[in-house]
């Protein structure tokens, strides 16, 4: 049985509160409501999360002062911040914290999930590939460094999102990845638009690639891509 992903939910609005947990346990996951940043931050330290969705205007404790305790006591936790307020010191300040995303009240619920779905896609992306580098074919790929390594030993320095969709071939090597799960994973909507910037990514990373021709990024027909290569092995185990 797979564990349902537990969702630390601190919203004061106690109908706001309750229409949210209830939403989402309908959808799978396990939530537990705290009203105040304070009870919020006893429930974080009593049990176990993989994620907090935090209201910003909270009493007691505020969303931000919460946040900062949380990232204090578990530097990876993924944060989502709930808010009214738009004013870009406010969102740079959820940021500069470490949050993960930050939405803007009135929101739909729809998207509150969209949102957390894609985040630990990327978290459970990021523990998959925690390898310091791995080689493709005979290319050496920096991940941390976002760095390819050409044969000749020339370097490339690849863009976030080329370095994001290269880590997902790898990580689907020999076969297929699924076009959708790769837009919500990096670009959490698989829009048209978003649709096709990743097309034109794909196609960078096959330039990148050219050099080696054992190594290839193929189009499988109404389902994604396939990174096809002859080996593919993390560098620390090479």
């Amino acid at each position: 049985m797979i564990d349902k992903t537990k969702i630390l939910l601190c919203e004061d609005d106690e109908s706001l509160g309750m229409l949210l947990r209830e939403y989402l346990q309908a959808k799978g996951y396990d939530a537990e409501l705290c009203s105040d940043g304070e009870a919020g931050y006893r429930a974080f330290v009593k049990d176990q999360y993989d994620i907090c969705v935090l209201d910003v205007m909270m009493p007691k404790k505020d969303g931000f002062s919460l946040a900062r305790d949380i990232k204090q006591a578990s530097p990876d936790m993924p944060i989502v911040f709930l808010t009214a307020k738009t004013l870009k010191e406010d969102v740079f300040e959820g940021f500069n914290i470490g949050a993960d995303d930050y939405i803007t009240k009135p929101f739909s619920m729809e998207e509150l999930t969209l949102r957390i779905e894609a985040i630990m896609r990327r978290v459970h992306a990021k523990k998959q590939s925690d390898v310091a580098s791995f080689k493709i074919g005979s290319f050496t790929y920096d991940v941390k460094k976002q760095v390819l390594i050409r044969p000749n030993g020339e370097l490339q320095k690849l863009t976030t999102k080329e370095s994001e969709l290269l880590v997902l071939l790898y990580q689907h090597a020999n076969d297929v990845l699924q076009r959708e799960y790769a837009l919500k994973t990096i670009w959490i909507d698989d829009n048209y638009f978003n649709a096709r910037s990743m097309d034109v990514y794909i196609t960078k990373l096959r330039k990148h690639l050219k050099d080696d021709p054992n190594v290839e990024i193929i189009n499988v027909h109404g389902k994604g891509y396939k990174l096809v290569v002859p080996s593919l092995v993390p560098q620390d185990e090479a």
